[in-house]
């Protein structure tokens, strides 16, 4: 599947300043090849130059780029995006359970600001959580944070640990709620347990990964609306283009309007503009 390539215009005007703290780049593959052991590899090549096209087009200035598994460990890809766009873009790695400062010192230098782990299965599973908070001793030196991708499922065995973290946690991706079980579902019920605890974040992002009706999406906006409505200040939203592993591309102009429902003016401020600036540190 490659990525939508006519988006819808959207409607909505972003604030000044929006951030897409979500998204990868892949490729092109014969100057960034794919990891040899890569639980997936893309079908088509999703480079810098598309990526930063499609942000103009949508109104988007600030971006936040996740290195994915397509890519292993070599976060080349993503550093050239970051070189580029030095200021205005960040970066989250994907490094070693066990990546030394010089590691991490050298990525901190290319724009990375955090360390993104795995936990899905079908991306290879995480580290165990003893060794996950060693290495938050050392992002903690770099101010850095952590990112994790899980199932709302995990999100109670993982909860004791996770509150040791030296350093922000920001889950990605609603917890990956399936929107046809409702609110009350256990993992969302435990994700918000979670953040009642100021250090962990989430992203308001992949309404079309929980939806189980297909665009617009509105079976996963209730989750969303509950997110930005009690934890305002520690939501980021993002548009995981070129949205990897799913059967049904979704229209980025789409899901730009889509924030419009589960976020009123004055929140969508903060969760584009000024909580991107607090948690990765961008200039005004």
């Amino acid at each position: 599947m490659s990525y939508h390539n006519n988006p819808t215009e959207p409607k909505l005007k972003l604030p000044a300043g929006a951030c897409d703290a979500h998204f990868h780049v892949f490729g092109p593959r014969d100057k960034f090849p794919y990891a040899k052991d890569a639980p997936y590899v893309p079908e088509v090549d999703a480079p810098k130059d598309v990526l930063i096209d499609r942000h103009m087009f949508l109104s988007i200035e600030r971006g936040v780029v996740v290195q994915s598994a397509a890519h292993g460990l070599d976060n080349s890809a993503a550093a050239d995006l970051l070189a580029e766009k030095k200021g205005s873009y960040v970066g989250v790695a994907l490094v070693p359970v066990n990546a030394d400062m010089s590691l991490l010192k050298k990525l901190h230098e290319q724009g990375f600001r955090g360390a993104r782990f795995n936990y899905l299965q079908h991306l290879g599973g995480g580290p165990a959580m003893p060794e996950l908070m060693k290495l938050a001793t050392k992002l903690a030196v770099l101010n850095w944070h952590l990112q994790l991708h899980v199932e709302s499922s995990m999100i109670v065995k993982m909860t004791p640990e996770l509150k040791l973290s030296p350093v922000p946690v920001v889950i990605d991706h609603m917890g990956r709620v399936d929107a046809s079980r409702g609110l009350d579902q256990p993992g969302f019920r435990h994700l918000l347990k979670l953040m009642e605890d100021k250090r962990f974040w989430v992203k308001v992002s992949g309404l079309e990964r929980a939806s189980r009706q297909g665009s617009p999406y509105a079976d996963a906006v209730p989750f969303a609306r509950k997110l930005v409505a009690e934890f305002g200040d520690r939501v980021i939203w993002g548009s995981d283009w070129p949205h990897p592993n799913l059967d049904s591309i979704p229209d980025d102009g789409v899901l730009v309007d889509l924030i419009a429902e589960f976020a009123n003016e004055a929140q969508r401020q903060a969760l584009l503009v000024d909580n991107p600036m607090k948690l990765y540190k961008f200039r005004a």
